[in-house]
């Protein structure tokens, strides 16, 4: 989370759409240094008032994929036994947990959420965010061979020894090519596509996030091609 004060009632409401989604379990909150609001504050604030919520401070993230990995090693420390990502700027419908748990009760190791199944969809968003989300999921699944519908969804959900098998491998993303990295190394996993519906409040991908997705989309390719193991 970073800058969210201008929309924390909103985000407020949000939790509480999570919390009755979730008959029990925790929901944490993971504030690194670009927040330059009270985010943080409003934060702890949640936290000291309801035990469910918990805020991690996570200063020496270097990046957004850092960031991530702060939550899921706190999750991972908290000793759940299922972990589930999603975003805190409202682009995530909560009304999907449920199926995301069912999907992890059923003998499934991971639960990637899918904006092109039936029954997901992408709403608020410029043609040209979702046209990269499309295109990135249609080249994705041609360099590296998987067969995913969606390769860049940030909702997904696995069980606590896939966590712990991902925060322990060297991941080469450092933006939200992150998502599609860990879908491929996740690939011959026991996994299912959940629908979702998505909406997008921003249309933007930095150069920079754009540079690496190139970079890792050729590093695995070029090791596909090899012949190399790279799989968890």
């Amino acid at each position: 989370m970073a800058n969210e004060e201008a929309d924390f009632a909103p985000f407020a409401t949000l939790l509480g759409q999570v919390l009755e989604k979730l008959d029990s379990g925790h929901v944490y909150f993971v504030v690194d240094k670009v927040s330059k609001d009270n985010t943080l504050g409003l934060c702890q604030a949640l936290s000291a008032q309801n035990p469910r919520f918990v805020t991690v401070w996570a200063p020496q993230t270097r990046n957004v994929v850092d960031a991530y990995l702060a939550g899921y090693r706190a999750a991972y420390d908290g000793g759940h036994a299922l972990i589930i990502e999603m975003d805190a700027g409202l682009s995530h419908d909560p009304r999907a947990l449920p199926m995301f748990l069912r999907v992890l009760n059923e003998g499934n190791e991971c639960a990637f959420g899918s904006r092109f199944i039936n029954g997901g969809s992408t709403a608020d968003s410029e043609w040209s965010r979702w046209f990269l989300s499309k295109f990135g999921t249609l080249l994705s699944n041609w360099l590296l061979g998987t067969r995913m519908k969606d390769m860049t969804s940030g909702y997904q959900g696995f069980h606590r020894h896939v966590v712990g098998q991902f925060l322990d491998y060297p991941l080469k993303s450092t933006a939200h090519f992150y998502q599609t990295e860990l879908r491929y190394l996740l690939r011959k996993k026991r996994y299912m596509e959940v629908p979702i519906h998505y909406r997008a409040p921003s249309a933007s991908v930095s150069p920079k996030a754009i540079r690496n997705a190139r970079q890792t989309l050729l590093y695995y390719f070029k090791r596909r091609l090899l012949g190399e193991k790279c799989y968890l």
